[in-house]
């Protein structure tokens, strides 16, 4: 019998070394794609003196590519797509020939805290560099087009004057920190973040050291029981808890994150306490600066590294290299009570009121910001506040003046009472302004939602459910958080059976996250084939809705029903 030998390890093939993911505490900092090269030369936060100094004065041909594409994001400014190109070019151009010479440029809005004051200064550049362009996102933010570089000193100034910028609101920074917008004024708030959210702000944005991110990096911060923020689609989330020992404080969530790689955070079990929540943000800050994957920008987001290490090992690691104390452990939140988006009537705690009001698909004017700031002052306001869902919030009404404000924001097409059609539509910048759209977005919705509200106001027969999210985005990356929606539109181009293309959508149904009607965050579910035109988009929600009514139970969410039901139900 011949006894078997190892073979020996010389002889061995050796199997090939695994690429290295561009984790700067394990692989070093050398750059591995020209992303990191271009951060490497020059900090982002450096180009606004080659703005203002340069590229000011020579216009846009004077601009260096690199920052063009690159480190202009780290000031707001990103180049917008040029009129007149359909979707089928999308993918198929250049960027240089899909965008205009003209910028969009993002108000960074922290908390979506806003005074009037600050309201009629977006209403001023909106209406005198801007055509009157102004969308608000569902990141809080307000969004302008058709900025000229030459004018961009100059919007600053205004900016700043009231204490407004555009600092970090793009780039592989830390970006705007959603906030609950019923912060301080709420009367069932648990605690309110608002010195969180400025601590975080006033020592940690805008600093070099952390202006070289990985990729984009998330914060969601609320003090609401109504869990406010998205919070489980966020790289960081702080939310409001009761700890039995310890009191009110924060639940921590790490990892969250959409785009076409969709992955829910994940909580660390820690109860964070208001004291050291701005320190534990910077500690999640710097994991995702020192190990997160550089070398492919498709896996260069925090989701990615969550997902390899495990809740447990970033909890060890966050404690041990970065804290240098355990932090206590902690219950998760429990089922909101209240909708999140803070749409109709709600008493303050100091007696007076806010107004939630639903714009349409997020679409402003500057023209809008003015008269709006001119009715909240009529009022007695001097505030409101920007949502992470679309929507604006005018603070601080007499409860003598609520009806007649309520009737004026109304009369300005902020819709106060609004059908559960236009409540929940989410609509990205879309083909109008963006390089990576496919198909159009905002008039889509728009028109969709005008006719469904006209259609199922002569349809008394038809159970509709209590709310029904419809999202809206332009293409894969789900700025408008498709996959979280009861109804997601994912924009593409399908057959329009004469040989060419048409614009349309990939559906996705039953997503949602924590909300009334749902204890966590789910995920909406694709049906092979199922596929709508932008023209038949009215019809199919229509015909949805009806197979909800006719085969859902009393009580039952879209969402639930819409995961229960089988295809044919659906298609």
């Amino acid at each position: 019998m011949t006894q078997a030998t190892d073979t020996p390890a010389s002889t061995r093939p050796a199997r090939p070394a695994a690429k290295p993911h561009g984790q700067w505490k394990i692989d070093g900092t050398a750059p591995l794609n020209p992303n990191e090269a271009f951060k490497a030369d020059d900090n982002g936060l450096n180009v606004r003196e080659r703005i203002e100094k340069v590229y000011a004065q020579g216009g846009f041909d004077s601009i260096d590519p690199t920052d063009l594409h690159g480190r202009f994001r780290w000031w707001g400014l990103y180049t917008q797509r040029k009129p007149g190109i359909d979707g089928g070019k999308t993918a198929t151009l250049e960027p240089h020939e899909l965008e205009d010479r003209y910028f969009m440029l993002r108000v960074r809005i922290d908390g979506g805290t806003l005074s009037t004051d600050q309201l009629r200064t977006i209403g001023e550049i909106s209406r005198d560099f801007g055509r009157n362009t102004a969308d608000v996102t569902d990141r809080q933010n307000i969004q302008l087009h058709w900025i000229d570089v030459v004018d961009v000193p100059e919007i600053w100034r205004r900016l700043e004057a009231v204490g407004l910028d555009t600092t970090e609101a793009c780039g592989d920074v830390p970006r705007v920190i959603l906030g609950s917008p019923v912060a301080g004024i709420a009367k069932d708030e648990i605690l309110d973040p608002t010195p969180v959210i400025r601590e975080i702000r006033e020592r940690f944005i805008g600093d070099a050291e952390l202006a070289n991110l990985p990729r984009k990096f998330k914060t969601a911060i609320s003090g609401h029981p109504s869990q406010d923020v998205v919070h489980e689609i966020n790289d960081i989330a702080l939310i409001a808890v009761i700890h039995p020992e310890y009191g009110p404080g924060y639940d921590l969530w790490v990892g969250g994150g959409l785009s076409t790689n969709a992955r829910l955070a994940e909580r660390l079990g820690v109860f964070v306490s208001a004291e050291v929540a701005a320190d534990v943000w910077l500690g999640v800050v710097s994991i995702f600066r020192d190990y997160g994957y550089r070398r492919l920008r498709n896996k260069a987001r925090l989701k990615f590294l969550m997902n390899d290490w495990g809740p447990e090992k970033f909890r060890k690691v966050l404690e041990e290299e970065y804290l240098g104390y355990a932090l206590p452990d902690g219950d998760a939140p429990e089922k909101p009570t209240t909708p999140g988006d803070h749409v109709g009537i709600h008493e303050q705690k100091d007696g007076r009121y806010f107004i939630g009001a639903s714009p349409n698909a997020g679409r402003l004017s500057g023209t809008l910001l003015l008269e709006l700031a001119d009715l909240l002052e009529r009022h007695g306001s001097r505030r409101l506040r920007t949502t992470p869902h679309q929507k604006l919030l005018a603070l601080d009404i007499p409860a003598e003046s609520v009806k007649a404000a309520a009737a004026e924001l109304d009369a300005l097409g902020l819709a106060t009472a609004p059908t559960i059609f236009r409540r929940s539509a989410i609509a990205c910048t879309g083909i109008e302004f963006c390089k990576l759209a496919i198909v159009d977005t905002k008039d889509t919705t728009i028109a969709a939602v005008a006719e469904l509200e006209a259609r199922f106001a002569a349809k008394s027969a038809v159970r509709l459910p209590k709310s029904l999210s419809l999202h809206v985005n332009g293409c894969p990356n789900s700025c408008a958080r498709i996959q979280t929606a009861d109804i997601g539109l994912k924009g593409q181009l399908l057959p329009d059976g004469n040989g060419g293309q048409t614009p349309g959508f990939q559906v996705h149904l039953g997503g949602g996250l924590a909300s009334t009607s749902r204890g966590e965050a789910g995920l909406g579910r694709t049906v092979r084939g199922l596929k709508v035109t932008a023209e038949e988009l009215p019809d199919y929600i229509e015909r949805v809705l009806e197979s909800y009514s006719a085969g859902s139970d009393e009580g039952e969410s879209f969402a639930a029903w819409s995961h229960r039901a089988a295809d044919e139900d659906v298609l």
